[in-house]
């Protein structure tokens, strides 16, 4: 009894604590800008602790000795079932040349890396990509293009240190691609816990278990009071029931821990009436759970994905040369606003919905700068970019018929001056 009793109020001890940190770490930036409520998320991910680099790719070298990928049919054809999103578009705007020199942000499956090498001939591509199974894929396909393909396994934010560790020089890459969200290899793989629709453990994190002592998304679900998972909820997942949801969440683990995807998707269902379940529509009409928007928040907050982003953004203009070419593909508008703002050159913290007149003051503002600002025959311009495109991209009828997860992609390419 006195041992049980022990680790209950350790147990309570620790979800109080951790509860605490959260709190403090996230509540501190809610009233900012949407966009910038990343950087709360990026406190809380840089409080644990990480190996040193050496460690880490000490480990990554033993693990991809001794790890093979999943050989079970549906893991087997990855590159088949994950399928690029956009892929001529892709391809017409990094529009490669031979001889040229590329960085793929997020490899996956490697459908657009492929692409790029079938398009011309002697195109130098590094496939970096946070997830180990992205990893090993891109390691395979290299032993096919051996001096074409160097794959790195990180993070947006670790892509300066690897690529310089790579002997790549900053100004010296002529295209970037950044594919950024999920891919299909991680929803299809229920030991990853990205989907509701596959029973799986709630892990959600990219980087698999890489960085052991990183928060899953069961520790934020059974760690955080009803007020930060509620913030999360609204501000990363745009859930417009995100207090009610946040109150079942509470109410459930009061009982017993949540620790399954669809043990959590069940919760969710349970806090809105039968007759709502399927009420809600994707682009496509089609009927979404009612728990997707809170899966989305929970992925976008344990991985710091709206940060990664921005990092990520300026390391492809740092390695950009003038003239290189980057193409970003977003799926949903927290990215696109993310995307958007740093090719036009607008300050994150900028209110995005500004009234009528705060636009007119702006226009006034900034009415001298445009007087100086040259005209390009493919659409406007900052002071760093070219915008390939007059307007954003978006995939056609026949893709979307083709693969319906990449039907809310907006694709932006711009050319570095």
């Amino acid at each position: 009894d006195i041992y049980c009793f022990s680790r209950l109020s350790n147990s309570k001890m620790l979800s109080h604590c951790l509860c605490q940190v959260y709190k403090c770490l996230f509540l501190r930036n809610l009233k900012l800008n949407l966009i910038n409520v990343a950087t709360s998320a990026r406190r809380i991910h840089s409080s644990a602790k990480k190996p040193s680099d050496c460690e880490l790719k000490e480990q990554t070298i033993q693990k991809c000795e001794t790890e093979e990928l999943p050989q079970s049919t549906e893991n087997k054809n990855f590159a088949r079932l994950h399928i690029p999103v956009m892929l001529e578009e892709v391809v017409n705007c990094l529009s490669p040349q031979p001889g040229q020199c590329f960085l793929d942000m997020t490899f996956g499956a490697g459908g657009h890396t492929t692409a790029l090498l079938e398009k011309a001939n002697d195109v130098t591509i590094y496939a970096l990509d946070r997830d180990p199974t992205a990893y090993k894929i891109a390691q395979q396909l290299s032993e096919s293009y051996p001096k074409q393909i160097r794959a790195l396994l990180g993070q947006f934010s670790q892509s300066e240190a690897l690529l310089i560790s790579s002997g790549v020089e900053p100004g010296t890459l002529d295209g970037v691609l950044l594919d950024a969200g999920c891919s299909s290899m991680q929803f299809d793989t229920p030991e990853r816990g990205f989907s509701l629709q596959k029973d799986g453990p709630l892990d959600m994190r990219m980087d698999s278990d890489r960085y052991p002592e990183m928060p899953t998304a069961a520790d934020v679900v059974n760690a955080l009071d009803q007020q930060a998972l509620a913030s999360i909820l609204r501000t990363y997942g745009e859930e417009r029931h995100a207090k009610k949801i946040a109150s079942a969440i509470i109410q459930a683990r009061s009982i017993y821990p949540i620790t399954r995807t669809q043990q959590l998707a069940s919760i969710v269902a349970g806090a809105f009436p039968a007759s709502s379940l399927h009420a809600r529509k994707d682009l496509l009409q089609r009927p979404t759970h009612v728990a997707t928007k809170t899966f989305q928040g929970l992925r976008i907050f344990v991985n710091d994905e709206l940060h990664e982003l921005l990092i990520g953004l300026k390391t492809a203009e740092k390695f950009l040369k003038p003239g290189g070419r980057l193409v970003a593909l977003s799926f949903h508008s927290l990215e696109d606003r993310i995307i958007k703002r740093f090719l036009h050159g607008i300050d994150m913290t900028e209110k995005y919905n500004l009234g009528s007149r705060q636009k007119i003051r702006q226009a006034l503002k900034n009415c001298s700068k445009e007087e100086d600002t040259q005209e390009f025959p493919h659409g406007k311009s900052n002071s760093k970019w070219i915008f390939i495109q007059k307007k954003v991209l978006t995939p056609q009828a026949k893709d979307i018929q083709t693969n319906p997860r990449g039907r809310s992609a907006k694709l932006r390419a711009a050319i570095k001056l």
